[in-house]
């Protein structure tokens, strides 16, 4: 991996993580693009640059970690259902993560869901209900949802808070802040996995570095910028988005172009 490559995918993982657009998808696609895709250091280096923007959440929302208790009882609880699962299904969703079919039609899907969500649950911007034990459950288990690659954590995650009657911001702010022991744990778990069957050499770590920092320095904006719009235009562009994206990918393997990692 060469730094400029490293650059794109951290600019990648900024924009794409908290925004309902899957930025698993999008790492995937843009790994494949660089035909890096295959490489043990490139795998663990997508997902370890989530520390960054774990940062940028810690740096926007620090009051929040200063406020009871209960926050983070209510991220535990929430956090459990994909540990779990997670742990137990890892073999397989690591052999999806490199199906970009699979990416595409989760992409589709999920943006059709996109289009009319904001209809489905406009009554829920009428209220200011809180994120309780109960309803971050369920949207653990949404985040679930999540590992097939291509749904976007955000998106799921965000849709579970809705089905639990919180607005719109509500629910993107606690979907932002579940994203850190989940993004975490991932993180911890790739990175000793890597060393653990590699190492990791001074290059690697430089580029690592480099990769986490300016990831979290495009987190920052796209949370801030993202939570603006998310209020007041909801989701049907995101939708749009996806349903675009995901079609032109499988319009370019029907074709014959070769997406797949080497």
């Amino acid at each position: 991996m060469t730094f400029i490559e490293a650059i794109v995918l951290a600019i990648v993982e900024g924009i794409t993580e908290f925004l309902p657009v899957s930025s698993t998808g999008h790492m995937i696609l843009t790994s494949t693009f660089f035909g890096i895709a295959g490489d043990d250091y490139v795998k663990m280096f997508t997902v370890a640059i989530q520390f960054g923007a774990i940062l940028s959440v810690m740096i926007l929302y620090y009051k929040r970690f200063f406020q009871s208790l209960s926050f983070y009882i209510q991220l535990l609880i929430a956090f459990l259902p994909a540990a779990v699962i997670g742990f137990l299904l890892k073999d397989y969703i690591d052999a999806l993560l490199e199906n970009v079919i699979v990416v595409a039609i989760s992409l589709v899907l999920g943006g059709f869901i996109l289009l009319y969500i904001d209809k489905w649950f406009a009554a829920n911007e009428k209220t200011n209900k809180p994120v309780n034990n109960r309803s971050a459950l369920v949207i653990g288990f949404f985040q679930v949802i999540a590992m097939i690659p291509g749904v976007s954590r955000s998106a799921a995650t965000i849709i579970g808070g809705l089905t639990q009657k919180l607005n719109r911001k509500t629910a993107a702010e606690f979907s932002f802040l579940l994203a850190m022991p989940t993004m975490l744990a991932a993180t911890a778990y790739k990175m000793y996995a890597y060393h653990t069957k590699i190492g990791f050499t001074g290059s690697d770590i430089t580029i690592l570095t480099i990769g986490n920092i300016v990831a979290l320095l495009v987190a920052l904006v796209t949370i801030k910028a993202f939570i603006h719009y998310l209020t007041r235009y909801g989701f049907k562009v995101f939708g749009i988005y996806r349903i675009a994206l995901g079609l032109l990918i499988l319009a370019l393997y029907f074709l014959g172009y070769n997406l797949a990692p080497v």
